[in-house]
């Protein structure tokens, strides 16, 4: 139990969770935002206002630009863009979004659409000197008023101009315009990727992306319409409504893929293209879109992450009358404080690790899984942003009054994973396609069947080796669920009997069929809606089938701890760790880094099966004594955990420079608040020698150096009216 202090674990075990957190190349992935996130270029300005935190935007951007190797290699590695904004988004959330529109959307969609392929010396290859330097910041001109996660349906144009052998891009319509592209002359001079309607002899084609200036750095460009969006809550950006009056730009402008694969337009008007089905031309077009989802998920860990560190470091040193009015205890020694921070603690690691699992699935992926892939990005961007805010909202309570003032940082953290949640395709919206992929996936085990205990075909089993099952995929025996009202109560399937609520590979068996409980639900209320009316039919089901994305989204991140813990374990058993002595063996004693990596990933997933334990229950896959055995495992496991809040909360190696511009982050935060003018300051001299008073002190304040002067003056002062 928390009393007055943590437990202090020792260096190697934070040292070796944050490998766990970041991986084996921390210092080639993450070591230059870091680095960036400890400069004093990235130092919070809260007190600035709007119009200079948005010129400071662009101005990190271009120092950022100056400063690494390659613009062109970090465009071209989502990885390395994510990284840039899992460190610098809780700092400056303006700059990682102009960045990531530069780098991601823009810079990307032209490497990937439009450069030279490797072997291919043929292709068409675009100099991109002017965007590599930032002589032309780029951005992104997608959505529009009236559309949005409907990017099929938009309606700017490009018309095919036969005669000048280019393409008129046009807006036809107020619900047309582009809708919050950066597209103002804040920055300097901007160019953007404009998805538009490509139009040949009045022949629709589709959607296509378009490059096109847009400005100067003084004024939009002749037939290019900017007006600025009202203030948007969270960080200040130059969101703008963006529209054409018949701009004319060259054939070169469209973006139609290496050797015109996607699609070309012939000097007589012949269009032609490679891929003949046009929402897919559309999604492959517009593919930087899943990368952004990398970002915005890794922006909202950086966030969760920041917020908690603050929330267990202020926790500790804000201190509270004790159970004895002479005893002073910090708040984080109460259970209704380090609980929620805790739970937060393990949601965070849970939410890193998917993080990394899935990022390495799409640098892996393949022509073959591409449709999956996309899938298991989009739902982890709407997992982990969704839980980011769960966290960063319960954190910014545990601070109380401190975590609503903006130089804490709370505030602008809460605000801008709103952001998150809708950039890159709103989450719910991404869930339901999502949902809709689930139910006819033929990978989920067939409609009211769930697997037995330790026979999940794609679980990746416990870190012990001594609990290690087979796992094969092809023959995995299931438990039959009765498809309507599951079990009687109170009577538990025998293979489930006997579940441990500390073996975590059972738990990962409870945690599939969670999510194959609301598929099954939500397949039969599709099938009871009514026939011909596949709205109607869609609505029967969505409910259960979000939820069970949702489930599928726990599940996955429990896969990730249980491979964590599997990787952390060979390593110690290796000795591969730095410093390890020869031939020692993987630690389990409490406090070891494969101990805390056990306990968080038990608290993850117990937590989850506690909140899907009734229906775990009436299907017979929890017996009635887990009910009374969950929320004591919970509290057992809150208990230990919560003496290390402080070392799990140091693995997350975020710069202290970085957290000393957040006042409670440090114990000195009442410093923050010092009044040098005040009562407690200076004695007040003695009326009974008035004639040796000194000038009161003005009522503003002064300059450092005036200000010592005159403290030193008072004191002197003070001094001489000493009674004599």
């Amino acid at each position: 139990m928390i009393n007055s202090g943590a437990v202090d674990v020792g260096k190697t075990t934070v040292r070796r969770l944050t490998r766990v957190l970041y991986g084996d190349d921390f210092e080639r992935e993450h070591g230059p935002w870091r680095r960036f996130a400890a400069d004093g270029l990235f130092r919070a300005r809260p007190d600035a206002p709007p119009g200079e935190r948005l010129s400071l935007a662009y101005e990190r951007l271009r120092a950022v630009n100056g400063a690494i190797d390659s613009p062109a290699a970090l465009a071209a590695d989502p990885r390395g863009v994510a990284a840039l904004h899992e460190w610098l988004a809780p700092i400056d959330p303006s700059f990682t979004t102009v960045a990531g529109i530069h780098y991601n959307l823009f810079l990307g969609s032209l490497l990937d659409l439009d450069h030279a392929a490797d072997g291919d010396p043929g292709a068409a290859e675009r100099d991109l000197t002017e965007f590599l330097t930032l002589r032309r910041i780029g951005t992104f001109l997608c959505t529009e008023v009236a559309h949005g996660n409907d990017a099929v349906a938009l309606e700017t144009t490009a018309t095919y101009d036969r005669a000048r052998d280019g393409f008129v891009l046009h807006t036809p319509h107020a619900g047309a315009q582009k809708f919050m592209p950066n597209t103002s002359t804040t920055g300097g001079a901007k160019s953007g990727v404009v998805a538009a309607r490509l139009l040949v002899d009045g022949a629709d084609h589709g959607v296509f992306l378009f490059l096109a200036p847009l400005t100067d750095g003084a004024r939009p460009l002749p037939g290019v319409r900017v007006r600025l969006l009202p203030e948007r809550f969270g960080s200040p950006l130059d969101h703008c409504v963006t529209s054409f009056d018949r701009v004319f730009v060259g054939r070169d402008a469209l973006l139609g893929g290496v050797r015109g694969r996607l699609g070309q337009v012939a000097g007589d008007g012949a269009f032609s293209s490679a891929e003949r089905n046009r929402r897919r031309r559309l999604l492959v077009s517009i593919g930087r879109v899943n990368a952004g989802k990398l970002s915005m998920s890794a922006g909202a860990l950086g966030g969760a992450r920041v917020a908690l560190a603050l929330a267990v470091r202020y926790g500790g040193h804000r201190l509270i009358t004790g159970p004895r009015a002479s005893e002073r205890v910090p708040v984080l020694a109460h259970r209704s404080h380090h609980g929620p921070l805790t739970g937060g603690l393990a949601t965070v690691f849970a939410m890193t690790l998917l993080h990394r699992t899935v990022v390495d699935a799409w640098e892996a992926r393949t022509e073959e899984n591409r449709g999956e892939t996309e899938r298991l990005v989009a739902v982890a961007k709407g997992w982990i942003t969704w839980r980011a805010r769960e966290i960063i909202v319960e954190c910014r309570e545990r601070c109380g009054a401190q975590g609503l003032l903006e130089h804490n940082g709370m505030t602008e953290m809460l605000a801008n994973i709103e952001g998150a949640i809708t950039a890159e395709g709103d989450n719910t919206a991404i869930y339901a396609k999502a949902a809709a992929e689930l139910l006819f996936s033929a990978r989920i085990p067939a409609p009211g069947t769930v697997p037995a205990p330790g026979t999940r075909p794609d679980a990746a089993r416990d870190a012990d080796p001594d609990g290690a099952r087979d796992t094969n995929a092809d023959a995995h025996p299931v438990v039959e669920a009765d498809p309507d009202a599951g079990a009687d109560p109170g009577e538990c399937d025998a293979n489930y009997v006997s579940l441990e609520l500390s073996d975590t590979g059972h738990l990962g068996d409870l945690l599939l069929a969670v999510e194959q409980l609301w598929l099954d639900r939500a397949r039969r209320r599709m099938g009871r809606a009514p026939q011909g009316d596949p709205l109607v039919r869609w609505n029967a089901a969505s409910g259960a089938a979000l939820r069970a994305v949702e489930a599928h989204a726990y599940r996955r991140a429990a896969e990730a701890y249980t491979a964590a813990g599997r990787k952390l374990w060979e390593r110690e058993r290796g000795d591969t760790e730095p410093g390890a002595e020869p031939g020692s063996a993987p630690s389990s004693a409490p406090g070891s880094a494969p101990a805390l990596l056990r306990s968080l990933h038990l608290l993850f997933a117990l937590q989850w099966i506690d909140r899907n334990s009734g229906d775990l229950l009436a299907h017979g896959l929890l017996a009635p004594r887990h009910l009374d055995e969950l929320p004591e495992a919970i509290e057992r496991l809150i208990a230990e955990l919560a003496t290390y809040a402080p070392a799990l909360v140091e693995s997350f190696a975020l710069p202290e420079e970085m957290l000393a511009d957040r006042p409670i982050a440090g114990p000195g935060y009442t410093d923050a608040y010092d009044d040098p003018e005040g009562a407690w300051t200076v004695p007040e001299a003695p009326s009974r020698c008035s004639a040796c008073h000194g000038t009161p002190p003005p009522s503003a304040p002064l300059s450092d150096r005036f200000h010592v002067v005159h403290r030193l003056l008072r004191f002197i002062n003070t001094l001489r009216n000493l009674p004599h």
